[in-house]
């Protein structure tokens, strides 16, 4: 399946005395779907062109294909399918890049506003399990745990939505044991990604803050 819980399809043509296995371009047309710009990076058609060398499947005009003998034609699935597979999880590569880039962004920021931080600060869930939060700011009235939020893609956004909401419902806890903890989930809406029910998925559990009124986010923090 793609990322998305859609299903990867493969498609066998006959050719003669020879098959051929195709996906007919979706899981690239999948992956472009992931990019704002909807166009590929020169690293990632690297990677692209790495998957298909890998397990001999060839791209041609956008699609994966494998040419094969009837006796091969199981083995040319399994490469071609598998091969659709590794190109759409590059989305996760894709989507790590923009969360990156806007934390790089907060981080500057937080410094010109000279409010104390600590960027990726792992806390242990109810569960057991780990988190990252992206910020962990620190001002004289309390501290604030930040959730950055951030994407290119309609696609990915209640993925990353519905994580975070993983990630505050878990680490509730805390606001238990640390008096003047904030939670505060920080949505990159300089992309047109995010629907009304993402920001109500969030809402109970953390204060909402845009980046696209810093003045706004200030005060969440200070009054932490």
């Amino acid at each position: 399946m793609y990322p998305d819980g859609g299903m990867i399809d493969v498609f066998v043509l006959q050719r003669g005395n020879r098959v051929e296995v195709t996906d007919f371009g979706e899981a690239l047309g999948w992956l472009r779907m992931q990019s704002a710009r909807g166009r590929f990076s020169p690293k990632q058609r690297r990677l692209i062109g790495d998957v298909c060398l890998t397990l001999g499947v060839e791209l041609f005009k956008g699609q994966l294909v494998r040419r094969a003998d009837e006796v091969e034609l199981s083995d040319a699935v399994l490469r071609v399918a598998q091969a659709a597979l590794r190109v759409a999880d590059l989305w996760f590569t894709m989507r790590t890049r923009s969360v990156e880039s806007t934390a790089d962004e907060v981080a500057d920021w937080l410094d010109e506003r000279r409010i104390k931080f600590q960027r990726s600060v792992r806390y242990s869930g109810r569960s057991g399990r780990n988190w990252t939060v992206d910020f962990q700011t620190h001002v004289p009235d309390g501290t604030a745990l930040i959730f950055v939020l951030a994407t290119g893609s309609r696609a990915a956004a209640r993925r990353i939505t519905e994580h975070v909401v993983a990630g505050l419902f878990d680490l509730n806890h805390l606001q238990a044991t640390q008096p003047g903890l904030a939670f505060v989930s920080l949505f990159d809406d300089t992309e047109d990604v995010w629907e009304e029910e993402d920001f109500r998925l969030v809402q109970d559990l953390s204060t909402i803050a845009r980046w696209s009124r810093p003045d706004e986010f200030e005060a969440i923090l200070r009054a932490a």
